[in-house]
């Protein structure tokens, strides 16, 4: 049975494609994404976990497919990964909910 995403997996391998079109961009962003991901104040795991966690909050199919593999072969475990996410998913709440201090301060002023 054959099934059709809007999201195709296969379509996560073609991304170093994307300086095809805009040659100097795309260098340049691969060029700071490999930088970014380098051995730094944080390790290539810890970043691994970051970037596993806002793939979730930014929804990222791609991007979750690619750092639950790659935070495998770092040794992250199952539980690592799922708490990361969780943390991902308190920040985006709260951020969801600190900007409802905005509608109540509209709501105050438009009932006085």
């Amino acid at each position: 049975m054959a099934t059709n995403n809007y999201y195709d997996p296969a379509d996560l391998k073609k991304f170093g494609k994307i300086s095809e079109w805009s040659q100097e961009l795309g260098d340049k962003f691969f060029e700071y994404y490999g930088k970014v991901f380098e051995e730094g104040a944080l390790s290539a795991r810890e970043k691994s976990l970051i970037a596993l966690a806002v793939a979730h909050t930014e929804m990222c199919p791609y991007c979750i497919d690619a750092y639950s593999q790659d935070g495998l072969q770092r040794g992250i475990t199952k539980e690592e990964m799922m708490e990361a996410v969780h943390v991902g998913a308190a920040i985006k709440g709260g951020a969801t909910l600190v900007h409802g201090v905005m509608m109540m301060n509209k709501v105050n002023k438009l009932e006085m």
